[in-house]
């Protein structure tokens, strides 16, 4: 490590004013602040120092994605070869190796369109390169059916990271959330590679032409199986937890989820209040509905319990990973609070009522940052309020 230090500081003056690659300084500062804590200081005043930084933060992200992500490679061979009939002749190796290879290209073009475009518009501007999209890189792949064509993929990181983010001037500036711009994106101009029952498997469209796979409606989500009031058909609860079920890729295992939860909440990454109040809005919306059961005895989707909403779909994955998004999301701690148990209410209230949209995460996070701000608004107007009744009262 000495002497990667050491040659990085021998080439450095070369990327600055005056040397000979300094228009590529901007390139340079994002590899070096990627391998080395910057040694940039405060030269006046009173501030805490640390190591940790915009990078080492998004890091640590990273690390708490890394389960999803490895469960999700294994599901998807998992998956794939159950869909064809096949599962009992291959063993882990096989199931990881083949997700493997279909999960990597996708992780590759995202990382490389989003940085690309990072790069280029650090250079125009002469500024330093944004750390934001370490993390948005990842939460792309993990938030998409296997069988996406990677040109969709490099199109759809390209807006969210044009439009969803520099336009409003980069990294902590951005009001969505980068990531799930992606997938509106794609949700809207490409709908059929990215809904249905036939893109969550790899090559189910192709097993089924071909005559080879077992059961056609294998690809079937426990969100659409609810929709189509096949509730009894859904997945055992186990399997909803661990991740044997048809999915996004990163959005299956509920334990790998929880445990990237674990992480974030033990370095103080993510907001614990968000995940708590979303996870309560659901129980809430939840219960209602099954005490309105009764009144609609045709939709079977009222009599869901509560904590299996849970379960389903994206919403343990966007609720850990896209909702505490501390960009976009509510500033205040009350705000925390009403943020994210509107969103849990929201997922519930459109899944059941809405019958042509099963999955509402992705939209509700997106909504709820636009009103984030307004959120935080009338509560920071409350705290004064609150405060200049009491110090009347004190006069």
């Amino acid at each position: 490590m000495k002497a990667l230090r050491n040659f990085v500081d021998k080439i450095k003056p070369q990327f600055q004013k005056g040397g000979k690659f300094e228009k590529l300084e901007s390139t340079f500062d994002a590899i070096e602040t990627f391998l080395f804590v910057p040694n940039h200081v405060t030269r006046k005043g009173t501030h805490i120092r640390d190591s940790i930084d915009l990078k080492r933060t998004m890091t640590v992200v990273i690390v708490a994605l890394l389960p999803a992500l490895l469960w999700g490679m294994y599901n998807v061979g998992f998956q794939y070869f159950k869909s064809i009939g096949a599962l009992d002749s291959v063993g882990f190796w096989q199931l990881f190796g083949f997700g493997f290879i279909r999960v990597m290209p996708i992780v590759i073009v995202s990382y490389v369109t989003g940085l690309a475009i990072e790069f280029a518009f650090a250079q125009m501007k002469g500024h330093e390169v944004n750390e934001g999209f370490l993390v948005t890189g990842m939460l792309i792949p993990l938030i998409m059916p296997v069988n996406i064509p990677l040109w969709m993929v490099a199109v759809a990181t390209a807006f969210s990271v044009i439009i969803g983010k520099e336009i409003f001037g980069g990294t902590g500036m951005n009001i969505f959330n980068p990531a799930l711009i992606c997938r509106a994106f794609l949700f809207f101009a490409y709908p059929s590679e990215i809904s249905g029952d036939l893109v969550w498997i790899a090559d189910l469209k192709e097993s089924i032409t071909a005559g080879i796979a077992i059961d056609a409606r294998s690809g079937a989500t426990a969100l659409a199986l609810a929709k189509q009031n096949a509730v009894a058909n859904i997945a055992p609860v186990s399997d909803l937890f661990f991740g044997f079920v048809p999915g996004s890729i990163g959005e299956t295992s509920k334990f790998a989820i929880l445990i990237g939860a674990v992480i974030l909440i033990f370095t103080g990454i993510g907001n614990w209040k968000i995940m708590l109040s979303g996870v309560a809005g659901a129980l809430v919306m939840g219960t209602v509905f099954n005490l309105m059961a009764g009144s609609f005895p045709d939709n079977q989707y009222l009599t869901l319990p509560p904590w299996q909403h849970l379960l389903m779909g994206g919403f343990a994955f966007g609720m850990v990973f896209m909702a505490t998004d501390p960009v976009s999301a509510s500033q205040t701690k009350i705000g925390k609070w009403i943020y994210g148990f509107m969103i849990g209410l929201i997922v519930v209230l459109i899944r059941v009522a809405n019958p042509a949209y099963p999955e509402a995460t992705m939209l509700v996070i997106l909504l709820m940052n636009v009103f984030a701000p307004l959120i935080d608004y009338y509560v920071v107007e409350s705290n004064i309020k609150r405060r200049l009744k009491r110090a009347k009262v004190k006069a």
